[in-house]
């Protein structure tokens, strides 16, 4: 009886599990709105790996943090986390959203809001137009005739900054400037006018301090252990290994990430217009500079012949997680294949080479195994092309051969 018991137990345990894998509810709650990262996972799905995976105060690894969903979900959940990213825009946000405001700091932006609403964007008003970001090229086919008066709009919210007098409420603050300028620019089919700008910018500022008030009370639940903050390191998980041993951190409980897709055409440092110009401008209104060409966000160009670039960077980045991990790590990764049937079996390889085993499905260890999901919400452009190997996504559990 005993054991029947544990069966069903654990049955349903993979039975959750599957279920937030396959989530396809909006991503939302927390600070997890903040910013529309490609290829984000859910934090239904994040929340419920670490929950399954680890304890409280246990530490949570995300190498390629991206908008830093896994960090958010292990610090609202009493873990201590580390990610680390090549993009700057990347742990921009991931810093941003991690950031716990108090009440008067969410007052503060609140008040600055409803004045640069009210009075900053009217489009009437001077402001001084940054010649070393323009000369860099970060404004390209920003500066337009059908995008000036959004254009002119952030330029105004980005010199009202200075007004606020903390660095964590300028982050934030710079956080509704991007998510707006985001909602306005990337893969629409129409720029909005000044006036919608406007109204959404209050809108998001609303919602983004609600989810702030909401990330802090659960937060606060556990407290932070001493001298320890989360990490979000502007580093290139092909040098992760000795950085992280500098931290003093344990091994960690769990590696949770997405890696970038072997072949998928991902755009990661760049906005969309219209689903074909591309825009630089989300480094410009995170004032952090951008790292480089596409490739370098995606282990290599996607349409280099057989790849190999793109697995000969996983083998080493892999090689780095496999030097910190041990053998009560378990290493958790959702990514997807522009060709399921030769690369999968390929990614798989590394990962062995890497020092990994796969995990099967059991019911002993409540581990669901290798999962596929229909990726959601894809942007308009992809979706019109219908199902094709990218729309679908796979979850990897694996950790340390003995």
């Amino acid at each position: 009886m005993h054991g029947m018991r544990a069966y069903r137990t654990n049955d349903r345990d993979l039975r959750r599990l599957t279920s937030a894998i396959r989530s396809t509810d909006p991503v939302a709650g927390y600070t997890h709105s903040f910013y529309r990262y490609p290829a984000r996972f859910s934090p239904i799905f994040a929340r419920e790996m670490i929950d399954k995976f680890s304890r409280p105060n246990d530490v949570i690894l995300d190498p390629f943090m991206g908008g830093g969903t896994s960090i958010v979900e292990a610090k609202a959940l009493g873990r201590r986390s580390v990610g680390s990213d090549v993009s700057s825009l990347a742990v921009f946000l991931a810093k941003t959203k991690t950031r716990v405001l108090t009440k008067d700091d969410r007052t503060t932006i609140s008040n600055w809001s409803e004045a640069v609403a009210a009075e900053g964007l009217n489009l009437r008003n001077p402001v001084t137009r940054d010649s070393e970001w323009t000369g860099e090229g970060y404004l390209k086919n920003l500066i337009s005739r059908s995008t000036w008066a959004i254009r002119k709009a952030l330029e105004l919210s980005l010199a009202a900054l200075g007004t606020l007098p903390t660095i964590d409420q300028r982050m934030f603050a710079r956080c509704i400037i991007l998510r707006t300028a985001q909602w306005a620019l990337d893969c629409r089919k129409a720029v909005p006018s000044a006036n919608d700008f406007r109204a959404q910018f209050l809108i998001f500022a609303k919602e983004m301090l609600c989810g702030s008030a909401e990330f802090e009370r659960d937060c606060s639940r556990w407290g932070a252990p001493e001298g320890y903050q989360e990490l979000c390191l502007h580093q290139s998980a092909l040098t992760l290994g000795s950085i992280y041993k500098q931290t003093t951190l344990p091994p960690p409980k769990l590696v949770l990430t997405s890696p970038p897709y072997p072949g998928v055409h991902v755009v990661y440092h760049r906005w969309q217009l219209r689903g074909r110009r591309e825009m630089p401008a989300p480094f410009w209104i995170a004032g952090t500079k951008d790292g480089a060409g596409a490739s370098f966000y995606t282990f290599g160009d996607r349409h280099a012949a057989g790849l190999n670039s793109y697995f000969e960077t996983a083998l080493k980045a892999f090689h780095e997680v496999a030097k910190i991990a041990d053998d009560r790590t378990t290493v958790v990764q959702m990514i997807a294949f522009s060709n399921r049937a030769t690369q999968l079996k390929r990614y798989l390889r590394v990962m062995n080479e890497a020092g990994f085993v796969e995990l099967p499905r059991s019911y002993e260890t409540g581990v669901p195994g290798r999962t596929w999901r229909v990726v959601p919400n894809r942007k308009w452009y992809a979706s019109s092309k219908g199902n094709t190997a990218s729309s679908y996504e796979v979850v990897l559990f694996h950790r340390l051969a003995r």
